[in-house]
């Protein structure tokens, strides 16, 4: 029966037409070969299907007709599936009744295919319309252009659709933005619509009946349009429950009949893949499509993409050209699913693998890759015995090749070559695995030629086909990209950065991928190449063609997409939707072995690698074979370019003492700035390898520390440089800066420089104020380097940060940045603030710095040293150009872009931190020389304890040398004044945070600067009279303290004594104010007055108020049902840890602020002017501005998801029992309160519950999910049940499986992507017979989405040393000091969550 389906399809369409004996081919560019083409289309031709016919007119325009959708058997029968049928006389009804069609289904070519076949068949001329959140109006209407100085309406699809009777394809309705559809609201209802050159399209009725009463001369000079009776709308989307997307507007909706398209049935599909592939077995055939379909039918629940069925006709072509490629090998290619699913998603898939017996095996090795050219302009590729004949392109790249032929890459080239002859491919793996390298050795093979294209996430779908920009004359014309040009000629595009890609806008490659058509923004449609010559032998020349609009796509036309594999579970979307994954066939690169790596960068080194690498290959792969999720994400910044970094490094300078491993290593990771739990891993792994800290100093040489110019050669430290001659205009953009040769910045001087003679581009990362600057501007003027400089900031963007156009004489024009001239030129670009801007920018910089490569928004393109060539608008860059980035470092409290986790990999990194106390007190001496050291010495060491105090977490504000040198220059100008006073020019922002406060007026009392610590400052100040020339003050006195007034409209009220929640005022509850009787937010800014005036209140008012203060305390906790004593008592668990919760609430404070800045959002009518559609503002366009708004939820990306925390408490009887001993229950319930305060306000971004296990369960519960405590008596409640159980409950450990069953519990939940556990126990686990490994297999239960920790918080005889020892790195800690719990919990939180 499955062998007739084919056949019994043809034979009911072809039934049908024989019935007209006149029936031909003429009309349809499908037609067999030998059809007719000279004979007419009478009008009785008709096209029935079922019981559903239709009369066949000849279009106007044949070109505008499909061609090739429809697919003849050799007798000449359509061969059209029962499905197809079905859906086409679904279509034939609609069209017969004049009603609008909207296909649903799933993502794939199936929907437009069939919309194709439906017009091919009927003869219907069509308009394609690919929509993305940036079609406009103007894309569906008319769009203006500039011609002989004169601004032309030119019509777009929808119009010329209604005008001439053709069929409009909307495609991808879900990705319009809204409101942008409704304008076709009328045009759909009523055939009607306003144009914007004043004309009306008018519906046929209406339109034939004023005709009757008017000449048609009349009706134009009134600018009706007659909308043709043949119009019709067909709509393509997506069902948005499923796939995100914009709903569809309800009146828009209305106006539509749906149909859901499904895949056709496993019995046509075989047929037709059998047709395709008639070599390949037919067992074969059957578990490939059971294994597809079965994903298709999968529960959603398992959260499965589609399988991609459309692209098994291009895994059987693969089958057919090679069979001993084996069947898994196929699915990977269609379906990577090792590289886009979570881990239980992948057990699911490799169970299904397993029940049909598909074996997960690697295919034939292939052992000798060779190509040669053929006359025909093919080539030949030969792997092994299995040859392959591929389109060649038409010249051999110049640039050396430096792809090494190991076994691994030999074979991921192999499986490349064969996806890449059989469709477009796209390389997934992490950073620096090598997949620029494979492409290139792919195009040499080929004799092609690259054309290059970066992708970013604010790249537009037109940016993708063509840039609109103005001819020497004045008129608008369009420039293609990379990406048709490469159609056009045959070359192959390089798509680097899919995953960057937005989804709407990648939508735009799919007709060209799947169809191999495009329709450009200037009109221009690209054909497939037998579609183009199906034309041809209908009577047109290719001259006649060209002239409509239609220019044929080249055959030897690819794409190769380079991207990152997703990262399930990490709490960003998944960018390989559906959509994505139907497009291109997927090759999977995996990092390489270390036998691999050691070979590769032997190779690349020149034949042999220095001893040290030895232990760097061991730790990448350590890092990358641990099953720690904490320390398998340290294995991407190791990456196999990395190592070729520091095999270089190490081979240039062999016995150079800053070729130490370690604190090469340091500075790779940038571990200073690591949160502190990843820090400890990566040294718990340094150590496993025999990394170690060197012991040694530097060498105590004549030359150590020196920077001297001899003759003509630079000398920092042993490391020397020629120095060129630079001319006078290079002179001038050398820079000149103050510095001051202390030690450790010579040593860092001649690093820089070291790296700078290899080759390498620079990354400095460090806090504010530690010279990153000047060390550069140092190490470029003892260089007598010219620079260039750029600072970045939020509002940087890709074209800014390329080009600044400017509009000179009504042509847009183009001046370089300092980018282009840098590159041009030869100089140094620095960058500075590069976390400032969004890393969807900054990402177009790892091209140029990896390969030399970039395409500039005017259409030139950066070219490598040697590369240019003959090609075109080129720059060539100079070899002596460099890239230094300046950058702070990631995370709190700086809350910039993290550059470093984007482009780290591809610079060398150094971290720059304050200097070492003696390399500080060197340089304060020469900003301060009268200065006392032992002055100097009090503030270094003072400063660098804050420091300290700040890298543990302790404070959030990094001091730096910046602040301590200003410091001194005011005591070394002003040497009368106050140390103490001095100090608060730099501290006294700390003065309205007590918490803050309090931690370094300690610091400062004990490095003796007491005064400040004290507040005698503020007292010094009073005393000393100073004279000014004008005085103020509030003026108004206080007369007693009262609540104040309630304002029913909460308005804000700044002085006076009436309103209750003011603030700058006198006498009421509120804030900043003085002699009020208690503090009183109503959220509105607060006036501060001065502490002076806030302390000149009379004694009399000041014990009124703190009357009244504690009569509004004592109300307060009778309205929470509080007693004094209960609040007492919550006091001594909740003060101790007050500084901790202000810290944790500073950091969440400051992430909720980030989360929320607004993005730019395009096409605006009003805002900042938009740089990129200057053209457009030339043609008189409306929406050429740009704005900041929130996000589109339904066009962009999923809405953020909350953290998640579980903390597992012990309230065993344990912890009662020896709370005397060491206060451990007590030190627990303080860091419980801790929790509670911090998390309060900011449930939309952490959700939390605390259970508690005991000899009498594993999950106690105390607070649960969405119920946090919401004042101090419900914590008070929540901490006293915590001490009561431990007191009264049996003897027992419940301690593996609490944290067994927490991780396993929340590794279920769906609405976190991002959680961890906190097991708190106090180590009593050998008596009860409990092995550390059984506790630490019970914390990896929910991995990779959830991150378990564990805490002993007591212990007896070392045991929880013994079991910490034996616990992963990072995941397990001791606290015998249970002051220090809350930090240790603080830590936690700041690495895993915030």
């Amino acid at each position: 029966m499955l062998a007739n389906l084919q056949v019994r399809s043809g034979h009911l369409l072809r039934h049908r037409l024989q019935r007209t004996s006149h029936w031909t081919r003429s009309l349809a560019s499908t037609a067999p070969k030998g059809a007719s083409s000279e004979a007419k289309a009478p009008e009785d031709d008709r096209l029935t299907i079922g019981d559903v016919s239709v009369r066949l007119t000849k279009p106007k325009h044949p070109h505008l007709v499909p061609q090739q959708y429809v697919k003849y058997a050799p007798d000449g029968t359509l061969q059209l599936t029962q499905s197809a049928l079905h859906h086409l006389r679904w279509m034939l009804q609609k069209d017969a009744l004049k009603q609008d069609m909207f296909l649903l289904g799933q993502p794939g070519p199936l929907r437009r295919q069939l919309a194709m076949q439906f017009l091919e068949l009927t003869q219907r001329e069509v308009e394609y319309v690919s929509l993305s959140r940036d079609t406009t109006e103007s894309d569906l209407k008319q769009r203006r252009e500039i011609h002989n100085k004169a601004a032309i309406y030119h019509d777009q699809g929808a119009v010329r659709a209604a005008i001439h009777g053709r069929v409009l394809i909307l495609d991808g309705v879900e990705h319009a933005e809204r409101n942008v559809l409704p304008i076709l609201n009328n045009l759909l209802e009523n055939r009607e619509m306003h144009l914007e050159d004043g004309k009306f399209l008018m519906s046929p009725e209406r339109y034939d009946k004023l005709l009757e009463k008017h000449s048609r001369e009349q009706l134009d000079e009134w600018g009706l349009l007659r909308v043709s009776e043949q119009f019709r709308v067909v709509a393509l989307g997506l069902p948005t429950h499923k796939y995100k997307g914009t709903p569809l507007d309800p009146p828009l909706r209305s106006r539509f009949q749906s149909r859901n398209v499904t895949s056709y049935t496993y019995g046509e599909l075989y047929e037709e893949l059998q047709q395709l592939a008639p070599a390949v077995p037919g067992d074969q055939l059957k578990q490939l499509l059971t294994f597809a379909l079965t994903l298709q039918k999968a529960d959603d629940s398992l959260q499965l993409p589609d399988f991609p069925l459309h692209n098994l006709q291009l895994g059987v072509q693969m089958l057919e050209a090679n069979p001993a490629l084996s069947l898994h090998d196929v699915i990977t290619r269609i379906y990577p699913y090792q590289s886009m699913l979570k881990s239980d998603q992948q057990k699911r898939v490799e169970e299904l693998l397993t029940s049909l017996h598909v074996q997960r095996l690697p295919g034939h090795t292939i052992h000798k890759i060779k190509s040669s050219a053929q006359a025909d302009h093919r080539i030949t590729l030969q792997l092994d015995d299995l040859k392959l004949s591929l389109p060649a392109g038409d010249t051999m790249p110049a640039t050396p090749s430096n792809f090494v032929d190991l076994p691994h890459q030999r074979q991921a080239l192999a499986a490349l070559l064969q996806a890449y002859a059989v469709g477009d491919v796209c390389l997934l793996g992490e950073k620096g695995v090598g997949k620029l390298t494979l492409t290139k050795q792919l195009l040499r093979l080929l004799h092609q030629t690259a054309e290059p294209m970066m992708l970013y996430e604010d790249m537009t779908s037109r940016d993708l086909v063509q840039q609109r920009i103005t001819s020497p004359e004045g008129d608008t014309v369009w420039r293609d990209s990379p990406l048709v040009r490469a159609a056009k000629a045959g070359s192959v595009v390089v798509l680097n950065g899919v995953h960057r890609l937005h989804k709407s806008t990648a939508t735009v490659l799919q007709r060209l991928i799947h169809d191999r058509e495009l329709l450009l923004c200037d009109g221009t449609t690209l054909l497939r190449p037998d579609r183009y010559q199906s034309l041809l032998q209908q009577g047109y020349s290719s001259d006649e063609l060209t002239e409509r609009g239609l220019l044929p796509m080249h055959e030897a036309f690819r794409i190769v997409a380079l991207a990152e594999p997703p990262r399930p579970g990490s709490g960003q979307p998944n960018w390989l939707t559906p959509e994505l994954l139907s497009l291109f066939l997927y090759q999977e690169l995996r990092p390489l072995h270390q036998s691999e790596e050691h070979e590769l960068l032997a190779q690349l080194c020149g034949g042999q690698l220095p001893p040290q690498m030895d232990q760097l290959l061991k730790l990448a792969q350590l890092l990358r074979s641990s099953q720690d999720p904490l320390t398998q994400g340290l294995a991407g910044t190791l990456s196999t370019r990395q190592l070729l970094k520091l095999a270089r490094r190490l081979a240039a300078y062999p016995n150079s003492e800053l070729s130490d491993v370690h604190e090469m290593l340091q500075n790779t990771f940038l571990a200073k700035f690591m949160p502190a739990l990843s820090r400890t891993a990566l040294e718990q792994v340094m150590q496993q390898v025999g990394i170690q800290p060197s012991a040694e100093k530097r060498r105590n040489s004549s030359t150590t520390g020196q920077i001297a110019v001899e003759g003509n050669t630079l000398r920092i430290g042993e490391t020397r440089m020629e120095l060129g001659n630079p001319s006078q205009a290079q002179r001038s953009k050398v820079p000149s800066t103050l510095f001051y040769e202390m030690p450790q910045h010579v040593e860092l001087l001649e690093r820089l420089l070291q790296d700078y003679l290899i080759g390498d581009h620079l990354l400095l990362v460090g806090n504010q104020g530690v010279g990153k600057n000047k060390l550069i501007d140092r190490l470029l003027e003892l260089m007598q380097r010219p620079r260039e400089y750029i600072q970045l900031h939020r509002d940087t963007t890709v074209h800014s940060l390329t080009l600044q156009s400017t509009l000179q004489d009504g042509q847009v024009a183009y001046e370089d940045s300092a980018l282009v001239k840098a590159v041009r030129s030869g100089h140094v670009l620095v960058v500075d603030e590069a976390d400032k801007a969004p890393v969807n920018v900054t990402c177009i910089l790892r091209t140029l710095v990896e390969s030399g490569e970039m395409v500039l928004a005017d259409g030139r393109r950066i070219v490598p040293h040697g590369a240019a060539g003959s090609l075109p608008n080129c720059i060539e860059t100079h070899p002596e150009f460099r890239l230094i980035v300046l950058a702070n470092r990631p995370g709190f409290p700086f809350l910039g872009n993290d550059f470093f986790a984007a482009l780290g990999d591809v610079f060398s990194c150094h971290a720059i931190s304050n200097p070492q106390p003696e390399s500080e007190i060197y340089l304060l001496q020469q900003y301060g020389p009268s200065v006392p050291t032992k002055t100097l010495r009090t503030l270094v060491n003072a400063f660098g304890e804050l420091r300290s105090l700040a890298d543990e977490g302790m404070l959030n504000y990094p001091y730096s040398t910046r602040e301590v040198v200003s410091i001194v220059k005011h005591l070394e100008r002003y040497p009368e004044e106050s140390i103490a006073d001095v100090v608060g020019n730099v501290l006294d922002f700390d003065r309205y945070q007590p918490e803050a406060l309090q931690q370094v007026i300690q610091v400062l009392a004990k490095h003796g600067i007491e005064a400040y610590a004290l507040d005698e400052v503020q007292m010094l100040r009073q005393r000393k009279t100073l004279q000014a020339s004008v005085e103020r003050h509030s003026g108004l006195g206080v007369s007693g303290p009262k609540f104040g007034k309630i304002d029913p409209k909460n308005e804000p009220h700044v002085g006076g004594n009436t309103w209750a929640g003011g603030s700058g005022g006198r006498d009421t509850a509120g804030l900043g104010g003085k002699g009020g009787p208690f503090r009183l937010d109503k959220g509105h800014k607060v006036h501060q007055l001065s502490d002076e005036e806030k302390a000149d209140v009379p004694e009399e008012i000041k014990k009124a108020a703190r009357e009244m203060n504690r009569k509004a305390f004592e109300e307060k906790l009778k309205e929470i049902k509080m007693s004094a004593h209960d609040h007492k008592l919550y006091a001594q668990f909740s003060e101790p840890n007050r500084k901790q919760v202000q810290q944790l609430k500073a950091v969440l404070e400051a992430m909720q602020t980030k989360s929320k800045e607004r993005q730019w959002q395009k096409y605006q009518t009003h805002g900042e002017l938009d740089d990129t559609r200057l053209v457009e503002g030339i043609t008189g366009e409306k929406n050429i501005y740009r704005r900041r708004a929130e996000a589109n939820p339904w066009a962009d990306h999923v809405q953020e998801k909350p953290n998640r925390l579980k903390l597992v408490v012990d309230v065993s009887g344990s912890m009662y029992r020896f709370n005397g001993y060491d206060g451990r229950l007590d030190r627990q319930l303080e860091a419980v309160v801790m929790v509670m305060e911090a998390f309060e306000g900011f449930e939309k971004k952490i959700v939390y519950d605390i259970v508690g296990h005991s000899g009498e369960g594993w999950e106690i519960p105390f607070v649960n999910v969405g119920s946090a405590p919401k004042n101090d008596k419900e914590r008070f409640e929540t901490i006293r049940m915590m001490h009561a159980h431990s007191q009264f409950c049996w003897s027992g450990d419940s301690t593996v499986k609490a944290a067994r069953e927490a991780c396993t519990s929340l590794g279920a939940e769906d609405d976190y992507d991002n959680a961890i556990v906190v097991v708190l126990s106090d180590a009593n686990l050998s008596r009860y017979g409990i092995a550390p490994k059984d506790l630490a297999l019970a914390l990896k239960r929910g991995e990779p989405k959830v991150k378990g920790y564990s805490i002993f918080i007591g212990s007896l005889a070392e045991e929880a040393d013994k079991i910490n020892s034996e616990m992963p790195a990072g995941q397990s800690f001791v606290c015998m000091d249970l002051t220090k719990l809350p930090h240790i919990l603080q830590q936690i939180f700041t690495s895993s969550l915030l």
